[in-house]
């Protein structure tokens, strides 16, 4: 295929790209809106740069023809997987192709070869799942496998925790369908390369005669330069073009990072899975200490020596609880050794060798076999979400990446780590080291400030000392994460010019006219450009807020800017987060897309600052299930973002329908109460659809029935004038499930917690979820000083509504700054909360039933912690949790608005109605949240009973004996 092209530089209209793709592929997805434009101006790296448009190809003929169009108007064209590149090499000026989106299947699995083919969007977990029944594995594991895919992977040669066994991504690769820059279609296998089309016959054949004419001419410097240590990522890896390596083209392109060509397909060896894995958890006082033993580790033929240091560990148990890291042993830095084999004794007794031989050794502090399954679960976690624990540290302080990914021989690691610790501290930087220290390769995050034109002149003067340094022990700058922005310029501190010549001649091979990821690796941007903190746009938007974001200091940009854009609210399982991306798929309706529109709109990029149209559009979905406040490792809390986005947005202006239906729901309620047979006759007639309408309601869900005012007096446990303890009745169980608060009642003075009933206040949480913070403000204000009890003899306040003691808990501190509202908030307990302490005195229920299904409200999960519940029904004696581990989809008023329902309903089907499906019929079914019962109600119809509270589920004379 020949065509001519524009120069790179010459500039084109969105407007004429969009028009130009639409004639050559008239159904690809195009979008240039300011919200789409700033959800990919990022990855996660350091860097903001926007693009022109964002395109979501179905195919690899629709990503042929957006290589034809751009090679035609000269327009700098980015391939991007799950944009979580921590080096910039997934953000570019031109057109960015999101291969996620559509282009994620699993086309085939040869099970007797080992292989699979797959599409390049395709989520490495997804890939594993769809092996795992045929007992196969895809080798190389990143942290991010959640969410990265394996187009990104080939893209970063990327390798993962276990690369001491499973090595690099390329050594995987089996073939790859290819686009080039100007759209022919080609095949690199093992053979070499080839044209789909016969017509492209002559235009590859060229190329391969161009890799030949390359490697001839540089045979010397490619044999001693490159591969000298497993992880030397940086650069093109040349040396398997070598006459010795058969000229291996699939090898060459993995790590080119979308320079060269475009993936859309690949096949990859699969593995057999171990079928044993036992983790050996070993604590130091200090990681150089750690890496020093990493030679004698290897001796033992580990798949996994991972490392971490105190810090990340510590971030971990301050944003979600003590109990969110179990099992690490002794000391301030830490290794996890994975031994594996096929006999579980003999692993076991390998491990018991190894740490004999590391006592003598006499470096480690102590160290333990872990074989508790929860426990590595959570070990694993933590290093897992390194990168994002990292981001922010228990004390606030930020770190960014840059110099997160250098790699040394495994014999070399702690020499280079003294000498590395040495040059931090002469650069008065500190950093969180952690990172896959069998392989020699080292994650940092380092406490720059690109805010600042010195702290941009101190990142680019230790960078350059830090290349410096890695070459000096015979390092490389990148590992797996690739060169991008953050390292292309420091090339020439590793390689000499014929070297970069090579390289260079290698791009210009593939990509003629240098469109395809422009800026890195060859000709590159300056590091310390299109950083994302120093560019700025306009005039920002104010940042005063009405909530007093007690963990950001810097306010609402602060908050906003805590996402750094690991993309774990991408992740399709796994936690709660991110219920509404899960549901469309959509970066838009994922919390960093949510995020990056946000943090546009603060710095003035988006036009309209808190009337923002781009804004609005990305917060609608999101469901202010504040999943994210406790799954994202850097603690995004987006529901409260979105409230104070609401209250700026509609203040003085007139607000959507369902804000006052819904949002004012506490005060219908409470007039519906006077009359309930009046307002529930008029709701069940043919009125009741037309009345729903009118407030923005959706008509296809059954409404629940009022009750009178008093009708949750009824049933109550006798008073005890003596209790200090509050039973705070909230406005759903009041209105809707008065029945509740006499169990509660009832259970809680059973179980040795007497209770004050209160059902006269309300904590403003419908309020504060559509937005009205001025009145949720007020109402909180008089609850907090109705609650308030000054000389400290008070006792808990027990919420029967998950959610309700979340806001108590978590917003009314952040609303009410005053010493009333910070003592109310400390003695919230959920209804969970509060019977744990009691049956951590030793009270028991005389019955429990032997199988439930759970599903926990997605904010007792996010502020009271994720366990709370399934540990409470553990120590009462149930045998069998079934969890349906994710968001009801309902998420207070959100699933009962009329333009949310599908969205809802999708939710809903990710854990909810599979868990209800698989139980049967008379499994008791516990939500405590009224939203989560009413959407479980809504999905079983009349089919079986609905959900109950925890509370009805204790205080029922019914329940059979569990067989324990």
């Amino acid at each position: 295929m020949t065509s001519t092209s524009l120069s790179p530089t010459t500039p084109v209209s969105a407007e004429k790209l969009v028009e130009a793709l639409r004639r050559e592929a008239p159904s690809l997805a195009v979008d240039t809106s300011g919200g789409r434009r700033a959800q990919y101006a990022y990855d996660a790296s350091n860097y903001r740069v926007p693009p022109l448009a964002v395109a979501f190809p179905a195919g690899a003929h629709e990503v042929a023809a957006a290589h034809r169009v751009c090679h035609r108007l000269g327009v700098p064209l980015t391939s991007r997987g799950a944009g979580t590149s921590m080096a910039g090499n997934a953000v570019g000026t031109g057109l960015v192709l999101d291969l996620s989106r559509h282009m994620r299947r699993v086309l085939d699995i040869d099970v007797a070869a080992q292989t699979a083919c797959v599409e390049a969007g395709i989520v490495l977990d997804d890939l594993q799942d769809a092996a795992a029944p045929h007992a196969l594995v895809f080798g190389p594991d990143p942290s991010s496998h959640s969410r990265c895919t394996i187009g990104g992977m080939i893209g970063n040669d990327a390798c993962g925790n276990h690369s001491v066994r499973y090595g690099r991504t390329g050594e995987h690769l089996v073939a790859l369908d290819l686009v080039l820059a100007d759209g022919t279609r080609a095949v690199a296998d093992r053979d070499g390369l080839r044209a789909v089309d016969e017509a492209d016959n002559e235009r590859v054949e060229a190329l391969v005669a161009t890799l030949h004419s390359i490697v001839d001419s540089n045979l010397a410097a490619i044999r001693i330069g490159l591969g000298r240590i497993p992880r030397q990522v940086s650069g093109y890896q040349l040396q398997h073009l070598l006459p010795e390596k058969g000229f291996d083209v699939v090898r060459a392109l993995a790590g080119t990072e979308g320079t060269c060509a475009t993936v859309v397909s690949a096949t990859v060896r699969l593995m057999p899975k171990p079928p044993t894995a036992l983790l050996v958890a070993l604590g130091y006082d200090d990681v150089v200490d750690a890496a020093e033993d990493v030679p004698l580790i290897l001796e033992f033929s580990p798949a996994a020596v991972e490392g971490l240091d105190e810090a990340i560990v510590a971030t971990m148990r301050h944003r979600r609880g003590t109990d969110s890291v179990t099992g690490l042993p002794k000391g301030r830095a830490w290794l996890y050794v994975d031994l594996d084999g096929d006999n579980p004794q003999q692993v076991a007794a390998e491990a018991e060798r190894l740490l004999a031989e590391l006592k003598k050794a006499g470096r480690m502090v102590s160290g333990r076999l872990v074989t508790d399954r929860s426990e590595r679960n959570s070990l694993w976690r933590v290093r897992e979400d390194g990168a994002g624990l990292a981001a922010r540290l228990t004390d606030g302080t930020a770190s960014w990446p840059g110099w997160e990914d250098a790699a040394v021989a495994p014999d070399q690691l702690a020499a280079y780590l003294r000498d590395f610790r040495t040059l931090m501290a002469d650069h008065q930087l500190t950093g969180v080291l952690y990172g896959h220290f069998g392989a020699g390769c080292v994650h940092v995050r380092l406490d720059f400030r690109p805010d600042t034109d010195d702290g941009r002149a101190a990142m680019r003067a230790f960078l350059t000392d830090a290349a410096r340094l890695v070459v000096r022990h015979g390092g490389t700058l990148s590992g797996e994460h690739g060169d991008g922005r953050a390292r292309s310029e420091l090339l020439s501190v590793m390689y000499d010019r014929p070297m970069l010549d090579a390289f260079a001649a290698f791009k210009h091979a593939w990509d003629p006219t240098g469109l395809l990821n422009p800026g890195i690796l060859v000709e590159p941007r300056p590091l310390d450009a299109d950083l994302a903190l120093h560019t700025s746009i306009g005039s920002a938007t104010t940042s005063s807020t009405v909530f007093t974001l007690l963990e950001d200091p810097d306010g609402i940009t602060g908050a906003v800017n805590r996402c750094v854009g690991v993309g774990r609210c991408r992740s399709h399982s796994g936690g709660v987060m991110c219920p509404s991306y899960r549901a469309t798929g959509d970066e838009q309706h994922s919390t960093r897309g949510r995020a990056r529109t946000l943090q546009e709109m603060l710095r003035g990029a988006l036009p309209g600052g808190w009337r923002s149209r781009e804004t609005r559009e990305a917060l609608d979905l999101c469901l202010s299930c504040k999943a994210c406040s406790s799954d994202c490792p850097v603690g995004v809390d987006m529901a409260t973002y979105k409230s104070e986005f609401l209250h700026h947005h509609y203040r003085w202006r007139l607000r959507p329908l369902s804000h006052y239906s819904l949002g004012w729901l506490p005060l219908w309620t409470a007039l519906a109460g006077r009359m309930p047979k009046l307002v529930n006759a008029v709701m069940g007639s043919r009125l009741g659809p037309w009345v729903a309408r009118l407030g923005g309601v959706t008509v296809k869900r059954r409404l629940p029935a009022f009750h009178g005012l008093q009708a949750w007096r009824s049933g109550l446990a006798a008073p005890d004038d003596s209790a200090s303890a509050v039973l705070l009745v909230d406005s759903f169980t009041r209105a809707f499930r008065p029945e509740l608060a006499g169990a509660a009642s009832r259970v809680l003075a059973e179980a040795g917690l007497p209770t004050q009933p209160r059902g006269d206040l309300c904590c403003g949480l419908t309020w504060i979820t559509t937005g009205q913070l001025g009145i949720a403000r007020r109402i909180l204000a008089r609850t907090a000083k109705a609650l308030d009890v000054p000389d400290g003899l008070a006792g808990p306040i027990v919420v029967t509504e998950p959610s309700c003691a979340a806001a108590l808990a978590k917003d009314l501190p952040e609303l009410v700054d005053t010493d009333a509202a910070r003592r109310v908030a400390a003695r919230v307990q959920t209804f969970t909360g509060a019977l744990s302490e009691q049956v951590a005195a030793g009270w028991r229920p005389e019955h429990v039933p032997a199988e439930v299904v759970l599903q926990t409200h997605c904010h007792q999960y996010a502020v009271f912690g994720a366990g709370q519940q399934s540990d409470l029904l553990h120590d009462l004696g149930i045998e069998k949790i079934t969890e349906a581990t994710g968001c009801c989809g309902v998420a207070g008023n959100f699933g009962f608005e009329h333009d949310h329902y599908d969205v809802s309903m999708a939710v809903a089907e990710q854990a909810l109605r599979p868990r209800l499906e698989e139980a049967a019929p008379d499994t008791p079914v516990l939500a405590d949240g009224f939203s989560c019962q009413m959407q479980i109600q809504h999905l079983v119809g009349d089919s079986r009973d609905g959900a109950t509270h925890l509370a009805q589920l204790l205080d029922s004379p019914s329940i059979a004996p569990s067989s324990s």
